[in-house]
This record gives structure tokens, sequence and C-alpha cells, in this order.
């Protein structure tokens, strides 16, 4: 497993340090490139300004469209998929700053936030090279104060770790579109049904079902955040909803608003 030197020497262009144990990468990267699985001896919070990424931990798939970022611990395997051209914004956290974190017990654990406006604004403002150490270390404070409040699990896909539910897991992302049936894939990874419901509720935390619908609503969000020519209704057709208003409906279930909404932010 490769760790990065924090954070990325060679690039200077586009690295900003506070002198407090923070720094901030500014990179582009184009759809299809593949961070392969590595780990940073900080904590980051990433961030797409622009564009849509994928970031899988050994805990599951993060779905990342431009109104969300991803918390990621120091020494954390990650891996990063660029789904559409993106803009990222990283911030790097230094274990001693992060130890004066009156809520760093909350940061241990690899998680996505909603992106407010405000926060939005913040992150940008932190790569104004105009951006002084007062202002820096107040913008600092801000997003920290939000990232805290922000949690927002409606993008992930956990991905159970016993063998024959992870094998069923993969053969539902290889096609969230297809209306998987427990007793069928319990057969094909060499189980019962009732085994099978059994692993994905207690590796997931979800029923099966549940976990079926997030992994196409994912799929869903996916299509959303990098087509901007589809339409809602070409989306619920190929994810085969039977109408938009089930469609929307299911959307809503998981990500607390309409996939018209959704795609209006992205």
């Amino acid at each position: 497993m490769t760790i990065a030197e924090p954070p990325i020497r060679a690039l200077h262009q586009d690295r900003r340090v506070t002198g407090d144990g923070v720094h901030m990468v500014a990179r582009s990267y184009q759809k299809g490139v593949r961070l392969d699985a590595h780990m940073h001896r900080e904590a980051q919070l990433v961030y797409a300004a622009s564009g849509t990424m994928q970031v899988t931990t050994p805990k599951g798939r993060w779905l990342v469209p431009p109104d969300r970022a991803v918390w990621v611990p120091a020494l954390l395997p990650h891996a990063i998929d660029v789904l559409a051209d993106i803009e990222m914004r990283t911030l790097y956290f230094d274990q001693a700053w992060l130890a004066r974190e009156k809520r760093s017990g909350s940061l241990d654990h690899e998680f996505v936030v909603r992106v407010s406006p405000l926060v939005h604004q913040a992150i940008l403002a932190l790569f104004d090279a105009a951006c002084g150490r007062e202002r820096t270390d107040l913008l600092i404070r801000l997003v920290m104060l939000e990232l805290h409040q922000a949690e927002d699990s409606a993008t992930f896909i956990p991905l159970p770790q016993e063998p024959r539910c992870r094998r069923a897991a993969d053969i539902v992302l290889a096609d969230p579109t297809r209306d998987h049936e427990i007793d069928a894939l319990a057969r094909t990874v060499g189980t019962s049904a009732r085994t099978l419901s059994r692993l994905f509720a207690a590796e997931t935390q979800l029923s099966f079902k549940s976990w079926c619908q997030r992994a196409r609503i994912a799929a869903a969000i996916e299509r959303l955040s990098t087509d901007a020519n589809v339409s809602v209704k070409q989306v619920a057709s190929d994810l085969g909803y039977a109408s938009v208003p089930a469609f929307s409906h299911a959307f809503r279930q998981v990500t607390g608003k309409t996939p018209t909404a959704f795609a209006e932010k992205t």
C-alpha cells in the first residue's frame, strides 16, 4: 500500500500551507482517471468543486457528486475513480492539528458530507492567493464546524466482507438495473436465501431489498451527475422503473430530494 507523502511535494503551484498543520492542494483530473489504493499520513477532506468522483474504502463505495465532500482519516486505504472531469480541492490535516479539535473522536472514520453553498464558497476562498492567515484560519474553522453537522450517507454503498455476501453484492453492482431475486442470487453464491438475507443485514445494516435500492439510486446519481443531457425520464427507464413517479419516490427515499432537484444542483 502506497503512503503518499504530505502533501505531494512536487505540486508547487497548486499547494498552499497555512503553517499550522493544514495543507491545501488543488488538482484537475479528467474523466476515467483512477487513483489506485493509497493512504496519507494526514486526514483529508476531498471536494470536487465540479465533476463527480467515486471513493472506495474497505467499508464501501462513496459516490461524491459536486454537492458532497468525503472525509478520509489518516492512514485509511482509499482509491478514487473520476467519473466526470473534476476540479479537486483537498484539505490535509496533520494529526497534531486534529488532536486539538474538540470533536476529533468523530473524525476517526470515513464519511460523506453535504456541502452547503456557504461551505462551497469557503473552500474556494481558501485557495485564493490573497487569503491572509487570519482569514484562512477562520475559513478552516467554518469548514470544520459545518463538517460535524452535515454527515450524509445517502450516496454510500456499504460493501459486505463475508465472501458469499460480497460475491452477491458484486453481482448486483455489475448490473444494478436488474431486479435481482434473492433466491436466485443465493443459489448462485452457494447459500440459502435466508442466510444471504441475514448476512446482508448484519454486514451492511440494510435489508437486501434496501441495499439493492441504494445501489440502483447510486447508479442514478452517477448518471445524473455525469451526463448533462440525460433526462430524468430516460434514467428512470434505463434503471427499470415503471414510471417517473416511482423512480422519484425511490430517489427521494434515499437522498431526501427528487431526481430533478438533484440534477439542478449538479
